[in-house]
């Protein structure tokens, strides 16, 4: 059976019905399930298919409010809610240590989670906000489950890890490797410190693949341009007017190539069971397919990928090897 062609239109429950065989059995983590994000819609659609879907967030209300959401949507849907906050490297190893404790294997981990624009803030560990949420706790996530990870490999099975990055990595200079674990009030620009998150999502989907040696394969994405929840808080609506994609009074600028929530998860679940994507690790994708030239090279520099992970490293205090 041929397979289809994703597009920018393409929706993510069109991208889990093509490779439902594909997302049968398999146990699946999402980070950053609120309702009205393209996480929580990621998931609803790989929950019809699949074994298992944890979903994450720091609030549990919110949580219990996406479990519920989900299962009226899809009532035989297997969920399980897990409290993380990956601001805290502390609440980060609590999370991990519960799924290590499950005992299922996890076939696919994705890393969708991201910290709000705005000033700079940090976290409980003197990190700054957004570095911390969408790449340091991760990657120590990724480490201490990877236990779990490893386990779902077979002969035929790879399985995967996915970073939903942003095209807004393309911006500056990519990652400033000296304020990783040690924020600079006086450089910090909302707009930057998102751009090199980002940045460094890419950076560690191509250091993950290329370290594991084939067992693990790793990719970052685009999702396109969506009116998510995150453009919603009043931190964020300086930003996304500075990113010329809100108008004066917070709304969406009409014109612009916007994805509804349903496309925007799209690339996510390609990114997570297209088996076209088996002989392509460490891959970026746009609009649900394989698009490595829109990648920055800043973002595709191996050299890069190796001296964030060190430094990343050097941040959380442990090594991460195989």
């Amino acid at each position: 059976m041929s397979l289809p062609t994703f597009s920018f239109s393409t929706t993510a429950d069109e991208v889990a019905t093509a490779f439902a065989a594909e997302i049968q059995g398999k146990n699946v983590l999402v980070t950053g399930t609120s309702i009205n994000g393209i996480g929580f819609e990621a998931a609803r659609v790989i929950a019809k298919h699949a074994r298992l879907v944890i979903i994450t967030g720091y609030n549990l209300e919110r949580l219990k409010l996406s479990e519920e959401a989900i299962k009226k949507d899809v009532p035989t849907a297997n969920i399980r809610p897990l409290v993380l906050d990956l601001s805290s490297l502390a609440a980060v190893r609590k999370a991990a240590a519960e799924i290590n404790a499950y005992p299922e294997a996890l076939h696919v981990v994705v890393h969708n989670a991201a910290a709000s624009f705005g000033p700079l803030k940090l976290t409980v560990d003197n990190l700054e906000l957004q570095m911390a949420t969408d790449h340091i706790g991760p990657f120590l996530l990724t480490k201490l489950i990877a236990p779990k990870i490893l386990a779902a490999g077979t002969a035929s099975y790879v399985p995967r890890v996915v970073y939903v990055s942003s095209s807004v990595h393309t911006s500056g200079t990519g990652v400033d490797f000296a304020t990783v674990g040690h924020p600079d009030a006086e450089k910090y620009q909302s707009t930057d410190a998102y751009a090199q998150a980002k940045s460094a999502n890419c950076l560690t989907a191509i250091a993950l693949s290329s370290r594991s040696k084939g067992k693990i394969n790793a990719y970052s994405l685009h999702p396109g341009l969506i009116f998510t929840n995150i453009a919603l808080k009043e931190e964020a609506m300086p930003v996304m007017k500075a990113f010329g994609v809100l108008d004066a009074e917070g709304n969406a600028i009409p014109g612009l190539p916007w994805k509804s929530i349903p496309q925007g998860a799209a690339t996510t679940v390609a990114a997570a069971f297209d088996t076209r994507l088996n002989d392509k690790p460490g891959a970026y994708l746009s609009d649900g397919t394989e698009a490595n030239k829109e990648r920055a090279e800043h973002s595709s520099d191996p050299a890069n990928a190796e001296k964030l992970w060190t430094v990343t490293e050097e941040v959380i205090g442990e090594k991460f090897t195989f």
